[in-house]
């Protein structure tokens, strides 16, 4: 099959949006909030002001990254200013709050927010920020649950404010290389994908009798206000600073933090969209006993339905060490297929099948992608040259996809990894850990009405009642 009309590249795209949006006739310039004039200083149309909530970890890697592209970060917020710490000092003339409410009352002058708060905690921050008009980017996954996507998308489109998803790979040039190759018609028709994380493991089931322990609560942890919505729970390490990723309560496990990550140059490629059905398998996960943490292992098989000429496809995943994708018959035996993390021998990525060939692909942006013949690699890359690996084989850069988010503030073009995109991509993840409350059920996904039409048992899990005095 040849390139539809998605077969545009996305840098082609946004140089044409840029200017269109030049030219005042797409999106609306931002009206800068702080006024600074006088001689030498730069022109407030070309600074973007931000506030970074949840300042720890991630949130602070991003505001750095957003520091190295010429925003001004003035203002932070975090519940733990022990966990802040080093971000605290680096950005040492910033004024810091622990409540992002106050923030959001106070600092009257930022145009945007950066967020890097645990999953349970984004859409409250999220959604007043929207209303009061500021940008966002918001780390992966966007929310914790369905019906938290589907009312941040639509807060972003009613407030006209650009959110970008913190998914990194989204611009590297690797994935614009991946697609192209897709729609070239170099591998056929797809019909089939496998995805595969077996270099991390969030299941905290041989911990759950530790949470029977008496924790002293940290002097300078706010821990009403880093449970949020969430349920009350007395304060134990095992939820933070590091490991609320592995707590249903909190986290999205596996799936929640890599889908948009390894499902993005898929999704990108083949317009997937919304899955029409989800079943999961994972042995050893009891819901009932074990559902405060998630399996150490797991399998999903989602259905996509036609999309134009598109046939559909069906999108196999696994995390963990015990499930894996079929070994290709284009490899010997031992020979690995999906690259390794890093500098890790595990594999993390995607395996990409056509009825004339398939595509291995890494961890993020489709990284060290491959033709799985060395014969049509040659043949499809020609004279091509390869774009280099913007992680140097560690931990991701992510500047280009923060300056990306800046130049979408500034009205330039839309953001790549929008809500209208990252929404969808998100909820695949999201659907796919309410399977694992039915394993071996396979569940009925009616998006457009946001239900489960053959179990609506299900409907129970796309989202939960909040703690009393929050709301969205």
């Amino acid at each position: 099959m040849g390139k539809s009309n998605k077969g545009i590249p996305r840098r082609q795209f946004l140089k044409k949006a840029a200017a269109l949006a030049t030219a005042g006739a797409v999106f609306p310039q931002i009206v800068p909030r702080h006024v600074v004039g006088g001689q030498g200083h730069t022109p407030p149309s070309e600074t973007l002001y931000i506030a970074g909530i949840g300042a720890g970890m991630w949130g602070h890697i991003n505001m750095m990254a957003a520091d190295r592209a010429g925003a001004k970060i003035v203002a932070l917020c975090d519940v733990d200013e022990e966990n802040a710490a080093i971000a605290y000092n680096y950005f040492s003339d910033t004024t810091k709050y622990t409540d992002y409410r106050r923030l959001l009352e106070k600092e009257k002058g930022i145009d945007a927010i950066m967020i890097g708060t645990p999953d349970h905690t984004r859409a409250v921050v999220m959604k007043p920020a929207m209303e009061l008009g500021k940008h966002i980017y918001c780390e992966k996954p966007l929310a914790r649950t369905v019906y938290e996507v589907r009312l941040l998308t639509e807060a972003a489109r009613q407030h006209n404010v650009a959110i970008q998803l913190g998914n990194q790979g989204h611009t590297y040039p690797t994935v614009d290389e991946f697609c192209e190759c897709v729609w070239s018609g170099a591998i056929g028709e797809v019909r089939e994908i496998h995805i595969q994380e077996a270099a991390y493991n969030y299941s905290n089931i041989d911990l759950l009798d530790t949470l029977k322990e008496d924790h002293p609560m940290p002097d300078k942890l706010d821990w009403d206000l880093w449970l949020g919505p969430a349920a009350y729970h007395d304060f134990h390490p095992r939820y933070h600073p590091l490991m609320w990723r592995g707590w249903s309560a909190f986290g999205t496990g596996m799936i929640g933090d890599w889908v948009c990550h390894l499902v993005d140059p898929v999704f990108t490629a083949l317009d997937l969209g919304a899955p029409t059905s989800v079943v999961a398998e994972a042995e050893g996960f009891d819901p009932v006993k074990h559902g405060a943490t998630f399996p150490k292992s797991s399998k999903m098989r989602f259905e996509f339905p036609a999309r134009g000429e598109r046939p559909p496809v069906t999108l196999h995943w696994y995390d963990g060490d015990k499930y894996a994708p079929p070994h290709p018959e284009e490899l010997k035996e031992g020979e690995q297929a999906i690259p390794g993390y890093g500098r890790g021998t595990k594999p993390v990525g995607g395996l990409v099948v056509g009825d004339k060939g398939k595509i291995a692909y890494g961890a993020f942006g489709a990284l060290n992608w491959r033709i799985l013949s060395e014969d049509k690699m040659n043949e499809y890359m020609g004279d091509r040259t390869r774009a280099a690996d913007p992680t140097g084989g560690g931990r991701p850069e992510n500047i280009e996809h923060v300056r990306d988010w800046i130049e979408a503030c500034k009205g330039w073009h839309p953001p790549a990894s929008n809500l209208d995109y990252g929404g969808p991509l998100t909820e695949i993840g999201l659907l796919g850990n309410i399977a694992l409350q039915m394993p071996g059920t396979e569940l009925q996904w009616d998006a457009k009405h946001m239900t489960f039409p053959n179990q609506p048992t299900a409907n129970q899990y796309l989202h939960y009642a909040y703690r009393d005095g929050w709301s969205l």
